[in-house]
């Protein structure tokens, strides 16, 4: 997944996803016109030019490989409580 730290953009990854998950992934970044590519090894290369793709692809990355929990939480934090509205 994709470290927090800044970044120069743009910037080339390489995901080591599983391979039952790859292609999912791959085609749902493809969706989102981002540039990536499956590479020999099975891993995943992607091409992150700006903050909004990073995001994106991290967040199709946690779609398919974060826990229910996890995937929970995460939107607990990103969203008010509707008690604060």
């Amino acid at each position: 997944m994709l470290p927090s730290s800044s970044y120069n953009f743009p910037a080339e990854q390489i995901l080591h996803i599983p391979l039952s998950d790859r292609w999912l992934i791959y085609h749902r970044l493809q969706d989102l016109m981002i540039d990536c590519s499956c590479l020999a090894d099975g891993s995943l290369r992607v091409q992150v030019n700006n903050r909004r793709e990073a995001l994106l692809i991290r967040s199709t990355v946690m779609q398919f490989l974060a826990s229910r929990q996890e995937l929970v939480d995460w939107l607990e934090r990103c969203w008010p409580d509707s008690a604060e509205l």
